[in-house]
């Protein structure tokens, strides 16, 4: 099951990851949140982040401190 995040808006996210190959052929782990699941859903938060809430209700992923 896909880890799941509801907002102030009462509106639910789904946290996703991706591996993508940046210009200079690094490759990056990218971490976003889709309305639904989606190929690349993953059950729980990456472990050295934590889950916040933009002021427009976005859930964004943050290093942990």
């Amino acid at each position: 099951m896909a880890y799941s995040f509801t907002n102030s808006k009462d509106r639910t996210y789904f946290l996703h990851k991706r591996e993508t190959t940046l210009k200079n052929g690094r490759q990056q782990t990218i971490y976003f949140f889709a309305k639904e699941v989606k190929e690349g859903a993953i059950d729980d938060v990456p472990a050295g982040y934590t889950v916040s809430e933009s002021r427009n209700g976005l859930p964004v992923l943050k290093k942990a401190a």
